[in-house]
């Protein structure tokens, strides 16, 4: 941009040093009076004047658009950007629970089959020493 920038100016001072010396020198060569070149060079320098303040204001609207469009990028990444912590507290949150829910099921899995195995231990237990018991009566 810094290149860009340097270029513009360059050719802003070319331009106007090139339209100087050259409406200069057709207005020195003319055979006028004083009066009349006088006047010419007023009429050439407004004109020049014109052309400047033209090119300025073009380039300062273009820098203005620019800028503009800069800000607008720059919120748009901020929005984006606040949003992020939110989404991924929300599906950290979501694994969470899933996680939670998970590990539900294998306690319950696990619970249920300990009360299984306890209940046909007592059961197996209770077989032996009833068994035992016969045993001894006998």
């Amino acid at each position: 941009m810094s290149n860009n920038l340097n270029n513009t100016k360059g050719f802003l001072i070319g331009f106007l040093a090139g339209g100087t010396i050259g409406a200069i020198i057709a207005l020195l060569t003319t055979p006028k009076s004083g009066k009349e070149l006088r006047g010419d060079i007023k009429h050439k320098s407004e004109d020049y004047y014109d052309d400047v303040d033209n090119y300025y204001t073009e380039k300062k609207n273009k820098a203005n658009e620019i800028i503009n469009e800069g800000k607008r990028k720059y919120s748009m990444i901020m929005k984006d950007i606040k949003s992020k912590p939110g989404e991924i507290l929300k599906d950290v949150e979501a694994a969470f629970d899933n996680a939670k829910e998970n590990a539900k099921d294998i306690l319950q899995s696990g619970k249920e089959k300990l009360e299984t195995e306890t209940d046909s231990l007592k059961y197996s237990f209770k077989t032996g020493v009833d068994g035992n018991d016969k045993n001894k009566k006998i």
